[in-house]
């Protein structure tokens, strides 16, 4: 708990002291966020508010986690790297999206293609480097490689690669993609993405601290929580800067990659329910019009339905955050009583 502790601390603390100086930064060279012209007009207010804060999230963890390290002696693992890899690798994609909407005068970045064929690249090169290291302690050998499957036949080889290998490679990749788009999508209000994910992960500390070797990964989710925690001073309403794609994306990246190496792929369901009902919001609303040409929901996600519906901004992340407090604090306490 001390390594938590301190690397969470420092991970904290360099958030706090350097989303001011990085917002000086953002101002000075015009980086400002561009906002959709179809979404609700309250927002307009918000044009040319700095963004790609989701720099200093990263950049916090990384210094929090080597410094955590450093100062307590803790070992590094090969799992808590490859969550900084995938928190890194999509937080770079999320970071070309944001640069080319600045760039471009726009409020549309990355094609739609390419900014998931970038986060395939990045969710298949961490699947495949997991594989490389079966006997860390956070992932045991098994037939398949995905945590509800025990199905023996997966073992079956194709040119020397198992079916159980392919599937966790896809399926990995799925998840990737999935949660980290839908942290994206849950970023559209001040403090909401970065005060459901630091909600979380918070819950990723407890699971990964009382489980016996995960304690590496229990210092990497305390320097997230620090760090998102730091940014939500400066994030929360009224917001002085975004995170952006690079934040959000490698948000959802690191909580993909803790599920994956915890193997709580089907618990995260109920951990990051927030995120999961405002990606099914969009899903919903999408199919709902090309099907009937009618909407389910005033705007989508659903945090602007409420939005149209009145509710003030700060309500709906306050009972946003009740809610993902709620789910998370459930997901953990099934989880507790599964291993006891």
């Amino acid at each position: 708990m001390r390594a938590v502790l301190i690397s969470g601390g420092l991970a904290m603390l360099i958030a706090l002291l350097g989303t001011p100086l990085f917002i000086r930064f953002l101002i000075h060279k015009q980086y400002g966020q561009f906002i959709r012209q179809d979404g609700p007009t309250a927002h307009f207010t918000k044009r040319g508010t700095p963004t790609m804060g989701g720099v200093v999230i990263i950049g916090a963890t990384l210094l929090g986690w080597v410094g955590g390290l450093i100062a307590t002696g803790t070992p590094p693992s090969a799992s808590a790297v490859l969550v900084l890899f995938l928190m890194t690798g999509l937080g770079v994609v999320g970071f070309l999206d944001d640069f080319i909407k600045i760039s471009r005068q726009r409020s549309l970045g990355l094609n739609a293609r390419w900014k998931i064929i970038g986060q395939g690249i990045v969710g298949i090169t961490f699947a495949v480097a997991a594989l490389q290291f079966p006997n860390d302690k956070f992932r045991t050998p098994a037939s398949t490689h995905i945590s509800f499957i025990r199905d023996t036949n997966l073992d079956l080889a194709f040119w020397g690669v198992t079916v159980g290998t392919i599937l966790f490679v896809i399926w990995a990749n799925f998840l990737i993609t999935a949660w980290s788009n839908a942290v994206n999508l849950t970023d559209g209000l001040d403090g909401l993405a970065a005060g459901c994910a630091a909600i979380v992960l918070l819950a990723y500390i407890g699971i990964t601290f009382i489980t016996t070797g995960f304690h590496d990964l229990a210092v990497l989710s305390g320097c997230l929580v620090g760090a998102c925690v730091g940014f939500l001073w400066f994030n929360a309403f009224p917001a002085t800067i975004f995170m952006g794609d690079t934040g959000s994306l490698g948000l959802g990246g690191a909580i993909a990659g803790m599920a994956i190496m915890t193997k709580t792929e089907v618990l995260l369901l109920l951990l990051g329910a927030i995120f999961v009902a405002e990606a099914l919001s969009v899903l919903i609303q999408v199919f709902s019009f090309q099907a009937f040409r009618k909407r389910v929901f005033l705007m989508a996600p659903i945090h602007h339905h409420f939005e149209l519906m009145a509710w003030s901004e700060t309500k709906i992340i306050l009972r946003f955050w009740i809610v993902a407090a709620i789910c998370a604090a459930s997901g953990f306490t099934i989880y507790q009583a599964s291993i006891s």
